[in-house]
């Protein structure tokens, strides 16, 4: 195994305690923040323009370096089909998806689709790589997936039947089909409640407290699962940060 590739594998792993990988984790996030401030702007100048080369000629480096040394990151791989296989794994798909849009080969293309911009818009979910809070808490969400997807079935189970009782007792105009019911639910699920859509009788009204009550209930199980799990996890992550 080659010390200069050792070397790059040290410097982009994301959460080595080296103060050159550190260093290199932060100036990473600098030039994603640089790359997305011209997104906040309809209208473009030369300095969004040059923000945008000199980002994007740092995420090809990025994504370069990270695919020579694809064997250390996948060793449970054949170094040939690590090389090989390592385009097709979700972060290097988000990185060349980010960074395509600002090819000048490819860019005239890209906007004959106007999906340039929501290209670009990818390099956001970069900060998931090179922010170690933001891992710990995919993290989180990988662990207590079973309950957060029962909260989401329940949660999805109760604006239906929500939509469809005030579907049939509001006979308003503000529910025209049962799409506004959804839509209604929702937001009042969400506890949210635009005022756009909203019930006219007493009966819908005492329908809509209650479903506005019950959606704290609903709203407030997962909330509290993730905060749990993740204290947990940033204990951990300190136990482990004092053993190195």
């Amino acid at each position: 195994m080659n010390s200069w590739r050792c070397k790059i594998y040290d410097m982009t792993e994301t959460g080595n305690s080296s103060i050159i990988s550190k260093i290199y984790d932060w100036a990473m996030l600098f030039f994603i923040i640089l790359s997305i401030i011209p997104l906040a702007f309809r209208e473009q100048n030369i300095w969004f323009e040059w923000f945008d080369k000199v980002s994007v000629s740092i995420f090809i480096i990025d994504y370069m370096l990270r695919w020579i040394t694809a064997d250390m990151r996948m060793p449970n791989r054949p170094k040939l089909a690590a090389f090989l296989t390592y385009p097709f794994t979700t972060f290097a798909i988000i990185d060349l998806l980010s960074i395509l849009p600002s090819i000048i080969v490819l860019n005239k293309a890209f906007k004959l689709f106007r999906i340039t911009r929501l290209f670009k818009i990818l390099r956001v979910f970069k900060f998931i790589r090179y922010s170690k809070n933001v891992q710990i808490l995919f993290k989180v969400l990988r662990k207590e997936r079973h309950i957060l997807f029962t909260v989401f079935w329940i949660a999805l189970f109760y604006i239906i039947i929500t939509a469809l009782i005030m579907f049939n007792v509001e006979e308003s105009a503000m529910f025209e089909d049962f799409f506004d019911a959804l839509y209604w639910a929702t937001t009042t699920l969400t506890t949210v409640g635009y005022g756009d859509i909203y019930p006219a009788t007493d009966m819908g009204r005492i329908i809509s407290m209650l479903s506005a009550i019950l959606g704290v209930a609903v709203i407030a199980l997962p909330s509290g699962v993730i905060t749990a799990s993740y204290l947990e996890e940033l204990r951990e992550a300190k136990k482990e940060d004092k053993t190195i």
